[in-house]
């Protein structure tokens, strides 16, 4: 058994076609057919089911793919190790993030990031939460941001900061012409909110739960942009992340501030506990935080405010 051999059945799992997976691989079809015999073999069990159409995966196949990608995620911890002993601050980092908080924050940090590590390239995933923690896990990321709570014994994390909620209502509501409101005002109202996979939908729910309002049964938005836009057609209200607050749509939109216990989320950068990269991280946690830090302050209605949290959050 050979490393090759593993990359090119996590290529083939990936494109479920010989053709497509040697094209990856850089080799003819014959070649990455018989390597994945011979692995086959080595193994002395099937990994695929050979069909005119398909190409699909034995259940031990599935598992060999799975082993397979942890495997070669400790190999690239190991090249990483070996390069950052030499310099901490080159290589590739592979950084996730959900969509909504990604276009708000990563336009500021990856500026910074270029100027305090020259000579680190970065490659940005944007995607739900359940699909960055599945990419964490199998190696396909180096850190991810992610909101708290998630828990998993496997992964390392810091804290990096607090974002508070606003309702956000058209113009024209009821509450347009307030700057605060307690939570408990929110009952008996409905919110427009994202679709299911979204953790902004998750909070919005606790919201909910807490305060006695309601979701509007009748829509579900596919990104966050579309319920800003809806709210400033009036055809609803919403909760937005505070740093979404700071890039207001055209239109009338008005954000009032929560009193008191204001809902928020909690976020953290998030790595694999076995990672080369630990120590590098908490430095891109550290940046990561200060920008946040400098976003939050400037706050739209003038007020400063100040959500960071400083150390470990597991």
């Amino acid at each position: 058994m050979t490393l090759r051999e593993l990359e090119y059945l996590i290529a083939l799992a990936e494109h479920r076609h010989f053709g497509k997976a040697a094209e990856v691989c850089l080799v003819t079809q014959p070649t990455l057919s018989i390597q994945i015999r011979k692995l086959e073999e080595a193994l002395g069990a099937p990994l695929i089911e050979r069909t005119p159409r398909a190409v699909m995966l034995t259940p031990f196949g599935q598992d060999a793919v799975e082993r397979a990608r942890r495997i070669m995620a400790e190999i690239g911890e190991m090249k990483a190790a070996a390069l950052r002993s030499q310099n901490p601050g080159c290589g590739t980092l592979k950084l996730g993030i959900f969509p909504t908080l990604g276009p708000y924050l990563l336009p500021h940090v990856v500026p910074r990031l270029r100027a305090a590590f020259p000579d680190l390239e970065t490659l940005l995933t944007e995607e739900k939460s359940d699909s960055l923690l599945m990419r964490l896990r199998d190696g396909t990321l180096d850190p991810a941001i992610l909101a708290l709570p998630v828990n998993d014994e496997r992964l390392k994390s810091e804290l990096l900061f607090e974002e508070r909620f606003l309702l956000a209502v058209p113009a024209a509501h009821r509450l347009a012409k307030r700057t605060h409101l307690s939570l408990n005002e929110l009952q008996g109202l409905d919110l427009m909110l994202l679709e299911d996979g979204h953790c902004l939908r998750d909070q919005a729910l606790d919201v909910c739960r807490l305060s006695g309002a309601s979701e509007r049964a009748s829509f579900r938005a596919t990104s966050l942009e579309t319920l800003r836009q809806m709210v400033s057609a009036d055809v609803g209200i919403t909760l937005l992340p505070e740093l979404a607050t700071h890039y207001p749509v055209r239109g009338n939109i008005r954000l009032l501030n929560f009193e008191d216990d204001s809902p928020s989320r909690q976020l953290a950068l998030f790595w694999r506990s076995g990672s080369a990269m630990g120590g590098f991280l908490k430095d891109v946690a550290a940046l990561v935080r200060e920008v946040a830090q400098d976003l939050l302050a400037e706050a739209p209605d003038g007020q400063s405010v100040t959500r960071l949290r400083a150390g470990a959050a597991g």
